[in-house]
């Protein structure tokens, strides 16, 4: 009955249970440090987000259908021109092969008899022997055989050339990026069998606004655009492209045009730059016109394939947002996506997490 009595009136007075634990959250999240993000100019760069591209990189596949034999690279061999890659099967090419050039043999034989018959024709007509018009059909003879040799030689031709499509080699010195299929598949004309690239030849593409691709073209822009590889060890992952290719197209729905930029020699050889790899692009920027969003480097959560800070909300709660991240500027790291300019950032993440299940 007491009991009952005291939570009577701890409601009349306006307690109700959790209150006191919301109460406490929300002291602590009064409490919780946090800057509030402001747009700042001055910035000399840009940074536009790219992905390594081989310059020389082939799909291949069959001409011709035929069961998969042999596979005698794997994904991440190096290849030598001309080397062999995959066998099909071939059987039924080859016979047809060995009946043509059998066909061949038997053109030419009767090639041998029309041509000893056509010079006797010619010896008798000399004497007066036979007439013209029996000259006339030994000659017309005489070429119909020839006529019929050529037809088998081409034929046999074209049957050997259809056998060694059964035989895939590599187009150039180059690195097998992809196998497609295993012993056994049934290849057909067109299908994808595996990829190899050059990677003595690489280059970054990235999407660049119609404003700096239009600097870019003219060369003002040119000089001091460098490449972000972070896949690099730290003293080489800024790279200087050797040369600077802007397509002529547009993407409609962004606006941007995309940009080639020729990466030196021998990094993927060297230092392992293989295609698909992300690299970012940072181009020069007029100062008065770019604005850049910094948060404390010490805000920064990175979680797996997740990065992020606690955003503070209208009520103070803070709430996880993922970023995408530029580059660092002393204790500070740039936000290129993910923040707004006058958001409240904490800069204790673990205490933000604390904070934020608290309040749920």
């Amino acid at each position: 009955m007491l009991a009952g009595a005291l939570a009577l009136g701890l409601l009349a007075q306006g307690w109700a249970p959790g209150t006191a634990a919301k109460d406490e959250a929300a002291k602590e999240r009064a409490t919780l440090a946090s800057v509030t993000v402001k747009a700042v100019g001055g910035a000399d760069t840009a940074a536009f987000d790219g992905v390594v591209e081989a310059v020389r990189q082939t799909v291949i596949a069959a001409q011709v259908p035929g069961a998969v034999v042999a596979l005698e690279v794997k994904a991440g061999d190096s290849v030598k021109p001309g080397q062999v890659l995959a066998r099909l099967d071939a059987r039924a090419a080859l016979q047809t092969a060995s009946a043509g050039d059998a066909q061949v043999r038997a053109a030419r034989a009767e090639f041998e008899v029309a041509t000893r018959e056509v010079e006797r024709q010619r010896q008798l007509f000399a004497k007066q022997y036979i007439s013209q018009g029996a000259l006339d059909r030994a000659e017309a003879q005489f070429k119909a055989t020839q006529a019929q040799v050529a037809a088998q030689l081409a034929q046999a031709g074209a049957s050997r050339t259809q056998s060694g499509f059964y035989v895939l080699t590599a187009p150039y010195a180059g690195v097998v990026a992809e196998v497609s299929v295993v012993l056994g598949d049934m290849a057909m004309p067109g299908r994808a069998l595996m990829t190899v690239y050059d990677p003595a030849a690489l280059r970054v593409t990235a999407p660049v606004p119609q404003s700096a691709a239009a600097r870019l073209a003219t060369g003002d822009t040119a000089k001091g655009t460098r490449i972000e590889l972070s896949g690099l060890p730290a003293e080489r992952q800024s790279q200087t492209p050797t040369r600077i290719t802007v397509l002529p197209t547009a993407d409609p729905a962004t606006h941007t045009v995309p940009v080639r930029f020729d990466l030196a020699a021998g990094l993927g050889v060297g230092l392992g730059v293989t295609p698909g790899m992300f690299a970012r692009v940072w181009l020069p920027v007029d100062d008065a016109t770019d604005l850049r969003i910094y948060v404390p480097a010490q805000s920064v959560v990175r979680r797996a394939e997740m990065t992020g800070v606690y955003v503070l909300d209208p009520s103070g709660k803070p709430v996880l947002r993922q970023v995408r991240l530029g580059r660092t500027a002393g204790q500070s790291v740039e936000v290129l996506a993910g923040v707004s300019s006058g958001e409240r950032v904490a800069t204790d993440p673990q205490a933000a997490a604390r904070f934020g299940k608290a309040g749920q």
